[in-house]
């Protein structure tokens, strides 16, 4: 057994004696799709998951949104099974869950050892390794939106609202950071801070956003950006099932609502050199060349990753113009109206915060996507365009993809991603999302029966 393997162990049985009445463990894998796979595993074979003896299908990594197998590629390798190697750091108690329960994330390599290249997580911890080569350690936190929603639909079969106006209907504005709209659901945000706590997700702040029954929570920075990724995923499980607990339903959808805000996802980043210095602060607040080689290389790849930014058809509806998603690739100084903002702070904290992803997006991929283009610019050296000043909107042509068969064509023909996520995962992500496009294509939606019956 390696050193690694007896720390593991050994933080596993302090675990277990730890919590002596959890009874069954969720061993999470997610998926390129972003959505939770895996199994229930009694107390008694919780320590064979962590030896290596839990398998699952390869292609449990690429079922489609549905949790389907993608047809075109499944059997290609005869469909064969995969390593699941459990993360000790995701070890936790479930504090939501009616009986004692515990979960932990995975990863998958096949089974000669080897990570899957087409797992998000070791496609992350890839992009971070080629990151230390130049002896460079990205720093980064996210911010999600979502909304908090009765447990039960309208007459039409739409969500409905948990903040409303006294004849029933949805407020024109959500009331945004106010406190008393906040205090009216106190037991919920009370129970998602308790949780975090209990799984030691680092939540910096929770406001209510601008659209009635939306709000963002978020998380401190961390030079650990597997981890980082990680505690995104555990964060969204905590807002979902604390919600659930108390009757409601929480959704990272990114567009619940046509004439509301979408939720979007934006994470904040920086580099560290091997001193620990921030290799953007130049002691002013506008930043070092590297700050801009680093802005350059992600609006190079912006497009051609907007697959990963918005993976699927509701996600597109966020891109509209005022509603801060940010319709072309371009940047500025303390500007929400661009998709790239370096947000006023003292020069030390010198960072990039990048607005496209929605929430429905996986957060490994995002975070994959921004140190792939921030590694582009700076191994090519690339200069930014001016910083933009003034409403992005009203300047710039709308060149993101903003419809799903635009950002797939970008993404399954671009060089781009087959440098940095590689081929292979190029390949079954392109053929998960023309699954995912044909199904809906194939569908009759109510408004098309309505208007041409």
């Amino acid at each position: 057994m390696s050193d690694n393997n007896t720390s593991n162990n050994e933080r596993l049985q302090l675990f277990l004696k730890s919590h002596p009445k959890i009874e069954i463990f969720e061993v999470i894998l997610p998926d390129i799709a972003g959505k939770l796979r895996g199994k229930w595993i009694t107390r008694d074979k919780i320590e064979k998951v962590f030896a290596g003896g839990l398998k699952l299908p390869l292609s449990a990594l690429a079922f489609d949104i549905w949790g389907r197998d993608v047809d075109a590629w499944v059997f290609d390798r005869g469909d064969g099974d995969g390593m699941c190697e459990a993360h000790i750091s995701t070890l936790v108690a479930t504090p939501w869950a009616t009986r004692p329960t515990g979960q932990v994330l995975m990863s998958m390599r096949e089974v000669s050892g080897e990570p899957c290249a087409y797992d998000p997580r070791f496609i992350l911890k890839n992009l971070i390794g080629r990151l230390a080569e130049h002896g460079l350690t990205p720093v980064m936190a996210s911010e999600m939106e979502f909304y908090l929603l009765r447990d039960e639909d309208d007459s039409q079969g739409r969500p409905a609202h948990t903040q409303t106006d006294r004849i029933g209907g949805a407020l024109a504005s959500g009331n945004a950071y106010c406190i008393d709209t906040m205090s009216g659901f106190s037991e919920l945000m009370h129970g998602v801070r308790d949780a975090c706590a209990a799984q030691g997700l680092p939540i910096d702040t929770l406001v209510k956003e601008a659209a009635p029954s939306q709000y963002e929570i978020n998380l401190y920075h961390s030079a650990d950006v597997l981890a980082a990724a990680d505690q995104a995923i555990m964060l969204q499980r905590v807002v979902r099932g604390v919600a659930r607990q108390q009757g409601l339903r929480a959704t990272f959808m990114a567009k619940p609502f046509g004439n509301l805000a979408g939720n979007g996802m934006h994470v904040h980043c920086s580099v560290l050199d091997a001193q620990g210095n921030n290799v953007f602060d130049d002691g002013t607040g506008k930043g070092t060349p590297m700050l801009r080689h680093a802005i350059a290389g992600c609006l190079v790849g912006m497009e051609d990753s907007m697959l990963l930014f918005a993976p699927v058809l509701n996600s597109y509806r966020r891109f509209q113009r005022g509603t801060h998603a940010p319709l072309a690739p371009c940047w500025g100084y303390e500007n929400r109206t661009v998709s790239l903002r370096v947000p006023a702070d003292s020069p030390a904290a010198t960072r990039i915060e990048h607005r496209v992803a929605g929430a429905d997006a996986n957060p490994y991929l995002v975070m994959s996507a921004i140190l792939a283009g921030m590694l582009h610019g700076i191994e090519n050296k690339l200069e930014a365009p001016p910083a933009l000043e003034g409403n992005a909107y009203d300047q710039l042509p709308p060149t993101l993809p903003r419809y799903w068969p635009d950002a797939l064509a970008a993404f399954e023909n671009s060089e781009f991603i087959a440098e940095y996520f590689g081929i292979g995962f190029q390949n079954i992500c392109t053929l998960m999302k023309q699954q995912e496009m044909d199904e809906f294509n194939n569908q009759v939606t109510p408004l098309e029966y309505d208007a041409c019956l």
